[in-house]
């Protein structure tokens, strides 16, 4: 069931040409430890002004917006929570507007799910988000996808923490460093 609703919105992303990525607990079973996640993230490739478009493709694939003011939210958090009433999963459209946000979007991978490609963040990106988000769950999941995906590029993911250390006068780097440590042991 999940899979289909993956295969609908990744075509409904690509017809509309709304670049996109899946993160969060889809993108870590693509990469890291499987748990159980009844929700579907993905991030977009356009910003809040475009939330015209996205509300089309909602009612296309049968979602409902989640939210009776959702303008007002978009504007505030830059997500459009909707869900599927058939199956009860969640899909957050998240609407992007950072340069790492549009970098990892160019980054993302495309895997074959049924007779779609779907375009899933890469493993670097998703540690990066997964260490900005830093609540347990998230740690967990990027020392997972360390334990199990083996190529991944350190000095690139160094480099967006730093930047976010930067932005946001958090130690993420550090952070991630201690966790990755504890992965090689």
């Amino acid at each position: 069931m999940l899979s289909e609703l993956l295969e609908r919105v990744a075509r409904g992303l690509e017809s509309r040409g709304i670049p996109y990525m899946v993160t969060g607990g889809q993108a870590v079973l693509v990469y890291g430890e499987p748990r159980m996640t009844r929700d579907l993230d993905i991030t977009l490739g356009v910003g809040p002004e475009h939330l015209g478009q996205i509300e089309e493709l909602v009612s296309s694939l049968g979602l409902k917006i989640l939210r009776s003011s959702h303008a007002e939210f978009v504007r505030d958090r830059m997500v459009l929570p909707c869900g599927e009433p058939e199956s009860g999963f969640r899909v957050d459209f998240i609407f992007s507007s950072t340069p790492f946000e549009q970098q990892a979007i160019e980054h993302a991978r495309a895997i074959r799910i049924g007779g779609t490609d779907v375009h899933f963040a890469s493993p670097e990106d998703l540690i990066i988000h997964k260490m900005v988000a830093g609540r347990p769950r998230d740690e967990e999941d990027v020392r997972g996808i360390l334990l199990k995906t083996p190529d991944i590029d350190f000095v690139y993911v160094e480099h967006w923490l730093r930047q976010f250390d930067k932005a946001l006068g958090r130690p993420i780097l550090a952070r991630f460093q201690n966790l990755h440590k504890s992965t090689e042991a």
